[in-house]
């Protein structure tokens, strides 16, 4: 009995050590991020003082140039390219993965790989070439283009991903809808997607994450702020005289927010999704 107790209070220490442990990773993981909201906050003087100043007046100063030097249109064109790719990614994605992981053809396995290897090709390696496809379709400087772009990034990645959560359907399922005489349609839509709900919202939002984080590609192709973007906007604070650390911070931390929110609300399902198949 002494033993058990012993054990059980080793066991008991072992985990309080381990959650203070990884309480302490997480904040330091954590702390760029905070730093970053708190500098939101500071005036500029303040904001470049060394050593940094943890204890200070805030202010709302560094928002209101942000909003007042055209934020919103930026925040638009982000929100509209980043939901509306996303949309279609999982469009023609949800078919695809559905065919690759209870229908496949003949060397489908080729096909998966083909797919993923899109993301093998370098963005400088082909910006040229796609500059000159955009400039001759007429699609430079618009949100088109950039959703078309978000498309082709993200595509690939959800096929490999929703393929994997298809694949973790159980085919008895599949199998007693088909002997009630369930069609395609009627399997897809009320059998399958409810089961992968989890990871159609795992899918989703990491598609938006890449969407909306994306520069590259953004700043080649868009020159004029009718459809930049986020992170278009905030490279007017660096500029020759230096950085406006203050504006920038403030500028981050309501770029980041949106996402932030969005993965809180959905925690539950995105972590549900990305470890379906993780415990057998």
């Amino acid at each position: 009995m002494r033993k058990q107790r012993r054990g059980r209070a080793n066991r008991e220490r072992a985990s309080a050590v381990w959650t203070v442990v990884a309480w302490i990773i997480g904040l330091i993981f954590f702390f760029p991020v905070l730093y970053i909201v708190l500098t939101g906050f500071k005036s500029e003087s303040t904001a470049i003082t060394l050593p940094p100043k943890l204890i200070f007046t805030p202010t709302f100063e560094q928002y209101r140039e942000v909003i007042s030097r055209g934020f919103t249109p930026f925040f638009r064109n982000s929100l509209i390219a980043s939901l509306v790719s996303t949309l279609i990614v999982l469009i023609l994605a949800v078919p695809a993965a559905y065919a690759l992981a209870l229908r496949p053809m003949r060397k489908w396995k080729d096909l998966l790989f083909f797919f993923i290897s899109t993301k093998f090709l370098p963005p400088a390696g082909i910006i040229i070439p796609l500059y000159v496809i955009f400039r001759d379709l007429r699609l430079l400087n618009t949100l088109q283009g950039l959703i078309l772009v978000y498309i082709a990034m993200n595509l690939p990645i959800a096929i490999w991903m929703l393929r994997s959560f298809f694949d973790e359907v159980p085919r008895d399922v599949l199998d007693a809808a088909r002997v009630d005489g369930a069609g395609m349609f009627r399997e897809m839509t009320q059998i399958l997607l409810p089961m992968i709900g989890p990871g159609l919202v795992a899918t989703a939002f990491l598609s938006i994450i890449f969407a909306w984080n994306e520069f590259f590609f953004a700043v080649n192709l868009v020159a004029t702020n009718q459809a930049a973007t986020v992170p278009l906007f905030m490279q007017k604070f660096i500029t020759s005289e230096g950085l406006f650390w203050a504006k920038l911070c403030a500028a981050s931390t309501m770029a980041i927010a949106p996402v932030v929110l969005l993965g809180w609300a959905a925690q539950r399902q995105l972590v549900r999704g990305l470890s379906m198949g993780a415990v057998k």
